[in-house]
């Protein structure tokens, strides 16, 4: 008797090849298609993965959950790192965002991408998030 199960497409092998790395190094990632990819193969959130010099492109609001930490990351091109942080209404679940944990960012770029999830981490990246204009300002000489 012959197999039944239908092959997976060139795009389904490829997205889950993806869903199934852990680690990502000096790569462009759209976190839109990145989350699209994980629903598709049944995983709800981004999981346990750790991305090193990476280019995180939106447009998208990732939910930041339990596990996931940023380690000298540009956040995002503006003048006040609040622009970029969603404190969401709900206290049980988010709808249209990207769920990330136990996940790495270490030394990545985000450009147009949000951030929301509990009020303690939201206050912890108020306050220790840098972004890409404020790079920029810090290293213009003080007139």
């Amino acid at each position: 008797m012959t197999d039944q199960t239908p092959a997976l497409s060139a795009e389904e092998a490829a997205g889950r090849a993806i869903v199934a790395r852990t680690s990502f190094q000096k790569e462009a990632i759209w976190l839109p298609q990145l989350a699209v990819q994980h629903w598709n193969a049944g995983q709800m959130a981004i999981d346990g993965k750790t991305f090193t010099d990476c280019l995180i492109e939106g447009p998208a609001v990732m939910a930041v959950m339990n596990g996931t930490h940023f380690d000298s990351c540009a956040m995002g091109t503006t003048t006040d790192v609040r622009n970029l942080l969603y404190r969401p209404l709900s206290t049980t679940k988010l709808a249209g965002v990207v769920g990330v944990s136990n996940c790495r960012f270490v030394r990545c770029r985000f450009v147009q991408v949000g951030f929301t999830g509990q009020e303690g981490l939201l206050a912890e990246l108020e306050g220790g998030i840098k972004s890409m204009a404020g790079e920029t300002r810090a290293a213009e000489p003080e007139a």
